[in-house]
């Protein structure tokens, strides 16, 4: 599809836009360049959309290497696919994207939570992929069930959007229910933020693997695909997930990817699945930097209560030191207040350090969840000073980000 003078101007301004920031070291150009693209072209994201299969993914937690995982299972069957990889899933991110590969026939997007009601029609989405909601941010995002209010009325006006989801999640099955859902059963291990019933607001009753809701009747759908462990489970096939990437909330990413692969883009479930053990590093996640003493520290990022307990229960069985970098900027959240719903005990015997520009705020939580730590800002410094062959650095946002600008991704 030829593209209009305006957004063919706008593009070419983002690009510039782009470069500079790149050349001066403000940043990775991707956000800039959209900004201009869209203040130029404000009908440029359907324009670039057009033509294409377009899967959004969207989630509080791992949304980023979900979209990964898809955009690699596509690969496998010829499809030629455009992806936002770095994780820029706002529109000013998500416009430079589809300009920058004009001749794809599918696009894969991961996309902000909050933005998702805008985007579905504009974009002209034939598959939605909705992982969890919890908390996150909530000077930013509000309370969780404002977000699946949201999803659900982009479901409700589209009964006929595929959607491939969550059935663990109470918020995701309340926003998603009214589509054609295929339903993947991944488990859910933080519930603090699914006490209540999202259709009636009574508490709900959790069992091992269900939820159910005494009152009205709401509850978990049955599944067509089921995470056992390390497997995925389909229509009596069992398919391995062998992944090169750490910990359960990554199998859980891997599930929904490959049961859209499967569902949507008749993707051989097994070639899907082969094709996400080849992803090592996801936009700096999992990267590996080295501390100049014949040691590397491993990144993980941690944005938000859910996300810190799957990592923090992830190495709770590993032998290796652990350094808590914290922010609290605006992309972080300026409250750390959060902290204290995180399950910090479980770094009990870890050699620990409290560090980034909220070090003391993460000092005062490990003493009180009696974990022996030392304090030191700098995370690598931090990473440095701690003894043992293995170093985890468990990153907030900004903290994450700012690794990732001076070192990229690693192996």
């Amino acid at each position: 599809m030829r593209r209009s003078l305006r957004t063919r101007v706008g593009v070419a301004a983002g690009s510039v836009a782009g470069w500079l920031s790149r050349v001066t070291g403000r940043g990775a150009g991707a956000t800039v360049s959209g900004r201009v693209l869209n203040a130029i072209a404000p009908g440029a994201l359907a324009e670039l959309a057009a033509g294409r299969h377009t899967a959004l993914v969207s989630a509080t937690n791992g949304k980023t290497t979900t979209t990964r995982f898809l955009a690699a299972a596509l690969a496998t069957n010829g499809r030629h696919v455009t992806t936002n990889s770095t994780g820029a899933n706002l529109t000013s991110g998500i416009a430079p994207t589809l300009a920058r590969d004009p001749g794809t026939d599918t696009a894969v997007l991961e996309v902000d939570e909050r933005v998702l009601p805008r985007v579905v029609d504009v974009l002209g989405t034939e598959l939605l992929v909705l992982g969890n909601l919890s908390r996150d941010q909530l000077d930013r995002y509000g309370e969780v069930h404002l977000v699946a209010d949201a999803w659900r009325a982009v479901t409700e006006a589209r009964p006929h959007l595929a959607v491939v989801a969550n059935a663990s999640d109470p918020h995701v099955v309340w926003a998603a229910s009214p589509a054609a859902v295929t339903w993947v059963a991944l488990g859910l291990g933080w519930r603090q933020d699914a006490a209540t019933c999202p259709n009636c607001g009574a508490l709900l009753a959790w069992t091992a693997d269900r939820f159910a809701c005494p009152a009205c009747g709401f509850s978990q759908p049955d599944p067509d695909f089921v995470l056992e462990d390390d497997t995925l489970v389909h229509a009596g096939e069992r398919v391995p997930l062998r992944l090169a990437v750490p910990g359960r909330w990554n199998l859980a990413n891997a599930a929904l990817a490959v049961a859209a692969a499967t569902t949507h883009f008749d993707v051989a479930a097994p070639d899907a699945a082969g094709a996400l053990g080849d992803v090592t590093t996801v936009a700096g996640r999992y990267t590996r930097i080295p501390l100049g003493d014949g040691r590397d520290a491993r990144v993980l990022l941690a944005k938000n209560p859910a996300g810190w307990s799957e990592v923090l229960t992830f190495l709770a069985g590993t032998d290796t030191a652990v350094v808590l970098a914290v922010n609290a900027r605006v992309a972080d959240g300026k409250d750390p207040s959060w902290l204290w719903d995180v399950p910090y005990e479980l770094l009990r015997g870890h050699a620990t350090a409290a560090s980034g520009e909220r070090c003391l705020d993460v000092a005062v939580r490990l003493r009180y969840a009696e974990v022996e730590h030392l304090v030191e800002p700098d995370p690598l410094a931090a990473a440095r000073a701690l003894p043992g062959d293995t170093v985890h650095l468990v990153c907030s946002y900004t903290a994450f980000s700012a690794l990732y600008r001076r070192y990229g991704d690693r192996l």
